[in-house]
């Protein structure tokens, strides 16, 4: 199996922090209204439902979930437009970043990360200029104990490609990644089978990672990941870096 990721260990625990101050209200609020565009109905519609069960999860009261699915089906329309825009851009030291933004202001949108960018020893790229270090895969996040025997054989009937265990000393469960087609059948396979899941989503994951031991080079990168991920049109934030635990424990500390 391939090594879990350190970057998504740290947007793991920069999450459970957002979710504290509120901010994961608005990103997963936008999520629902893309998603609603393909119809209201969550049974019908996967990228729905679970968008729905995120928000459920996060504490986002009822009411604004209904809202959100009415802005975006259409039942509601308060004079925005939301749009779907990924950018691009390199680090300190060339990393590759990869960024999925929901707006209804472009020009605010990347003014706003090529200021980021450039506060923080980086530049926002052209279209294409990294995201072929990229594939966009299927996770299923799973959480609590479990016999891997049985998740390897659950994997296999739901089609996986693969799993990564995880433990850390807040957080013990698994990722399994798959196709993204294959997100749905492999979401219900392993809640048939009884495992906890936690999350289901769509991931981008770089082809190369890049080990980053300078402290330096490494402050800068995590401040520009938490600079980009702070604003408000950004969903998501991807990089290929890797960060030893021990310079992470220093620049923590």
């Amino acid at each position: 199996m391939a090594g879990h990721s350190k970057w998504a260990n740290i947007k793991r625990q920069k999450a459970r922090v957002d979710a504290v101050k509120g901010k994961v209200f608005a990103k997963v609020s936008r999520q629902i209204i893309v998603a609603a565009r393909s119809g209201a109905d969550p049974d019908g519609n996967f990228q729905l439902r679970t968008a729905i069960e995120k928000a459920k999860a996060a504490g986002i009261p009822n009411d604004n979930i209904e809202r959100a699915i009415a802005k975006g089906s259409g039942q509601f329309n308060d004079g925005s437009q939301l749009e779907e825009i990924r950018y691009e851009g390199y680090g300190a030291g060339g990393i590759a970043i990869l960024i999925e933004a929901l707006t209804d202001n472009r020009n605010r949108t990347a003014a706003d990360l090529r200021s980021a960018f450039t506060k923080n020893g980086g530049n926002l790229g052209e279209t294409g200029c990294v995201s072929w270090m990229f594939v966009q895969k299927g996770v299923v996040t799973i959480t609590g104990s479990y016999d891997e025997d049985e998740l390897l054989e659950a994997s296999v009937e739901g089609e996986a490609e693969y799993y990564e265990v995880i433990s850390e000393d807040d957080f013990q469960g698994a990722e399994v990644f798959t196709e993204t087609t294959n997100l749905e059948n492999l979401s219900q396979v392993l809640q048939e089978k009884g495992f906890d899941v936690s999350e289901v989503e769509f991931r981008w994951i770089s082809s190369n990672t890049v080990e980053v031991s300078d402290p330096e080079q490494a402050r800068l990168l995590l401040k520009l990941m938490d600079a980009l991920e702070d604003l408000d049109d950004v969903q998501n934030v991807t990089a290929n870096f890797d960060i030893p635990n021990q310079l992470l424990n220093i620049l923590a500390s």
